[in-house]
């Protein structure tokens, strides 16, 4: 029991820096935390797009979250990490946040909604999904939904490919959520069919093709070699032909002599 309520106690307080870091960082477009135990301390890496905003000015700002970490939150001499975001298109938190800085500065919803799909969709994702809720043309509360692609609701596709994040900001007619969902490009999924070729080794379509030109080949050779057969039979039958020819009349000759 004791070492089921460490285990809970350590993620309580991970979730709690996670919380923490995402409200220091929501300007800096921060998309994800990693936080490693190792032997020397706690180990804390920040992807983020604009890195110069985590760090501060002079280091300002990196300093103060590193003091808060290990004095509010307790982890043993916390070490930051800063790393810049791969592809900021494909990770749901800096989209949602995006998505809610234009309709702070007063875009329209559905203007602001359709850039995001489009831009997401540009990434070369599969799928995504953009639902924003809360009072946002009358006064009752109604939810509008951007879909494009395929983006997978449940099994281990759902848990492992899709990227899911939800934001929320506070307007003057009340307070607007963001759920924002991204079918990973990478995805694979079990009714995926993955073609390996050559296995049972080159179609029968060239094999024919190689029988037909042997044939060909042949029928060639054979009747270039038959003419020649002609000619040389040819010759020696006539020669036999003209000395038959002769030695009958030589001996009609010397018959009609012999009865003179």
């Amino acid at each position: 029991m004791a070492a089921q309520k460490a285990f809970i106690n350590r993620n309580l307080k991970y979730v709690q820096v996670n919380e923490y870091l995402n409200r220091e960082l929501t300007l800096a477009g921060q998309g994800e935390i990693e936080i490693h135990k190792t032997p020397m301390g706690h180990r804390v890496i920040i992807h983020a797009v604009r890195l110069g905003m985590v760090i501060g000015r002079r280091g300002r700002n990196i300093r103060k979250i590193t003091e808060t970490l290990e004095h509010k939150y307790g982890l043993e001499t916390p070490q930051l990490e800063v790393r810049d975001l791969e592809e900021p298109r494909l990770n749901a938190r800096v989209m949602a946040g995006r998505l809610i800085s234009q309709i702070q500065k007063g875009f329209h919803f559905r203007r602001a909604g359709y850039a995001l799909v489009r831009r997401i969709m540009s990434a070369n994702a599969r799928g995504c999904e953009i639902s924003i809720k809360g009072k946002l043309t009358s006064q009752r509360a109604r939810t509008e939904v951007f879909r494009e692609g395929f983006v997978a609701k449940c099994g281990e596709p759902a848990e492992i490919f899709v990227d899911e994040a939800v934001l929320e900001v506070t307007l003057k007619q009340g307070v607007i959520g963001v759920h924002v969902k991204i079918m990973q490009p990478d995805a694979i999924l079990p009714d995926d069919a993955v073609l390996i070729p050559e296995v049972f080794g080159p179609p029968e379509e060239d094999e024919k093709e190689t029988t037909e030109e042997v044939e060909e080949l042949e029928v060639v050779e054979h009747d270039e070699e038959q003419p020649k057969d002609e000619e040389e039979t040819s010759i020696p039958s006539e020669e036999v032909d003209a000395e038959e020819i002769d030695d009958e009349k030589l001996l009609k000759e010397e018959d009609f002599q012999e009865e003179e």
